[in-house]
């Protein structure tokens, strides 16, 4: 089981329903595609964490990303960028 803080409420959730992320590239990504964001993890003060719900096709989208196969509209790709770095310095 996984400890997140969201919005001042903790959520309790197993480990097998969240993807943690620790690229942004490839957050904004997830969040392009509309996978849920759950929370950031900032355990480790030099490395956050991109909390994401595992749901279907998370892990191809992400494999995607990684292998230059995924095509994405580019402005919503880059807001996406723009707002977890806002979270990021927000919190």
């Amino acid at each position: 089981m996984k400890k997140l803080q969201k919005n001042q409420e903790e959520q309790i959730l197993p480990i097998n329903e969240i993807l943690p992320v620790s690229d942004l590239g490839c957050a904004a990504a997830l969040a392009t595609a509309g996978f849920e964001l759950l929370a950031l993890d900032r355990q480790n003060l030099h490395k956050i964490k991109f909390v994401f719900r595992r749901s279907a096709g998370i892990e191809k989208v992400a494999d995607n990303f990684w292998s230059d196969r995924l095509e994405q509209k580019s402005r919503s790709f880059w807001d996406n960028i723009k707002n977890l770095k806002n979270r990021i310095y927000s919190e």
